[in-house]
């Protein structure tokens, strides 16, 4: 038996698996679009780069296991509990990744993830596209809460949120495992109405 809730959905079942996953258009030529086949070979590479390695423990073994994450980003989709996004120059070159996961439509909130390619570091790329994600999904997408975290040691992280007006909630104390052992990670949110 199904319990029921004491208020409405924030976002009603079916409102986003109705729809195909959007493209997102970012500042500066910026494309946020589903995952393609081809992209598998960039893809699996950013996962041999030592500091996505170091801040993102989960790490695909091969191409092909790529091929399965990316099937699996389609029934997220589907199923409504996440998105990733290639993150592209225009829609072709890909410079980095965007996600959300854990998402809760009973309650409207939803984690974001980001990692950008080293060439494409340092200008501006994962900030420019969380904000245009952010829109989105605060606005026409229904979300009223992202949140998301990352380590106390990782500054270019806390960077990217705070331009992309994530405010810093506070620190969770040893809460998550890197490559070098236990790292306490900020928390940061955004929340429809925010500026």
């Amino acid at each position: 038996m199904t319990a029921t809730l004491s208020t409405p959905p924030a976002i009603p079942a079916g409102t986003l698996a109705n729809g195909r996953q959007p493209v997102l258009s970012a500042a500066g030529g910026l494309l946020l679009r589903p995952w393609e086949a081809a992209d598998a070979a960039v893809f699996f590479a950013a996962y041999r780069d030592p500091e996505i390695q170091h801040w993102h423990t989960r790490q695909p073994a091969s191409e092909d296991q790529v091929h399965e994450w990316f099937e699996l980003y389609r029934q997220a989709w589907e199923e409504e509990t996440g998105a990733s996004w290639a993150v592209t120059r225009g829609g072709g070159e890909v410079l980095g990744r965007m996600a959300m996961g854990g998402m809760n439509l009973n309650d409207g909130v939803a984690g974001c993830a980001y990692w950008v390619l080293p060439a494409a570091r340092g200008a501006g790329v994962a900030s420019r596209a969380l904000t245009a994600l952010s829109v989105w999904a605060l606005g026409e997408a229904g979300f009223h809460r992202l949140h998301l975290d990352h380590s106390t040691r990782n500054n270019a992280s806390c960077r990217v949120a705070v331009k992309a007006g994530f405010l810093l909630e506070g620190t969770k104390r040893s809460d998550a495992i890197h490559s070098d052992g236990r790292h306490d990670m900020h928390l940061h949110a955004r929340i429809r109405g925010d500026e």
